[in-house]
């Protein structure tokens, strides 16, 4: 007897023309599409992590409240252990945030060209998303900030620094102006520092229990751990005891908690990598300098440019023939024809500037 044939259930009415968030993955020789740091954790990583998960009672739930974890990151950033969350990549800390301080009848407030899962996870959450615009060398606009503000009274206010794609980075006086207007109307400020150990400076300096500003972080780029995937917060305790009723029971494993204890332990070759990616990355704009591109100054470790003369995608396509995958920003909200390359090694950085200037041509 075959089973009864009904209608398929219906999705959300405001999820039906939601598109997912897919960053292409395909085999290549270089890939520098996604961000990843281009090399492994130090040695003696691996071993540690293997003898500390030996040692996991595998029949009892993780540590919920990842005492450990989140006393190690209190030490690193000199605050106190209630002060910190973590979850299962900084895409989840922004998720439960907005769960949190979000949903159906709420606003969070964006500034493009931005972070793509700002607002995707703030619809996938039932927020409605207010959109400004940048400046146009893609800085924080304070009176666009002002105007968005004003206008829509946003629940949430995202700020992205260094803003991923464009890789630049606000100075502290935007973000405070931002963070003080933000308090008059009870907005919680989001300060995403994916890419934070990359810039000059870091708005955790901002952090107290007084101010509605958070900031997010990930062990996926500076931390060489994309593979276990692990985020952060930093923020007032008070944001922290929300986000705590709200995430599920158990959600960071015991794994992923030991992964970023066993990181913690050496953040000197940390900032050996981000010091190295860094001088890449300086190496890497001077010669776009010197293609028929435009660069923009970045404060992460990627770059965007766009092609002068040919068209971004096309160039996009010549690169991947040669076996090396960067990222089409196209899609992203003024950003027609731009592309986005991360930094990798000397030797993959060598071989994407020669596969440009030849796609240049």
């Amino acid at each position: 007897m075959s089973a009864p044939v009904g209608r398929r259930p219906a999705v959300r009415d405001d999820l039906v023309e939601l598109s997912g968030y897919h960053s292409p993955q395909v085999s290549v020789d270089v890939r520098l599409n996604t961000n990843e740091s281009p090399v492994p954790p130090p040695p003696g990583f691996r071993d540690a992590l293997a003898a500390e998960v030996a040692r996991i009672d595998w029949h009892r739930y993780p540590d919920r409240p990842a005492t450990e974890l989140r006393a190690a990151l209190a030490q690193l950033h000199g605050v106190e252990v209630g002060q910190v969350f973590c979850a299962n990549g900084s895409n989840e800390v922004l998720q439960t945030l907005l769960l949190t301080y979000g949903g159906p009848g709420r606003t969070a407030a964006t500034f493009e060209p931005t972070y793509a899962l700002h607002s995707h996870i703030s619809r996938i959450t039932g927020t409605t998303v207010a959109v400004g615009e940048r400046a146009e060398d893609f800085t924080v606009d304070l009176d666009e900030v002002a105007r968005v503000l004003d206008d829509a009274a946003p629940h949430v206010t995202f700020l992205c620094s260094p803003n991923n794609p464009t890789g630049t980075t606000e100075a502290p006086e935007t973000i405070r102006a931002v963070a003080e207007r933000a308090t008059g109307i009870g907005s919680l400020v989001v300060v995403d520092e994916a890419y934070g150990q990359f810039a000059s400076w870091s708005a955790l300096e901002l952090i107290d229990e007084d101010t509605p500003l958070v900031v997010t972080r990930t062990f996926s780029k500076t931390w060489s751990m994309a593979a276990m995937r692990l985020g952060y917060l930093i923020g007032p305790s008070w944001v922290v005891a929300e986000l705590e009723k709200v995430v599920l029971p158990y959600h960071l494993d015991a794994v992923t908690q030991i992964a970023g204890r066993v990181a913690l332990r050496d953040v000197d070759a940390m900032n050996e990598r981000v010091a190295g990616i860094v001088a890449e990355r300086e190496r890497v704009v001077s010669r776009l300098r010197e293609l028929a591109v435009t660069v923009w100054p970045s404060g992460s470790n990627f770059v965007l440019f766009r092609p002068q003369q040919l068209d971004g995608h096309e160039v996009w396509q010549r690169l991947l023939d040669r076996s090396v995958l960067i990222r089409d920003c196209s899609s992203w909200p003024r950003l027609t024809g731009c592309l986005r390359a991360t930094i990798g090694t000397s030797a993959e950085n060598d071989a994407f500037l020669d596969a440009l200037t030849e796609a240049l041509r």
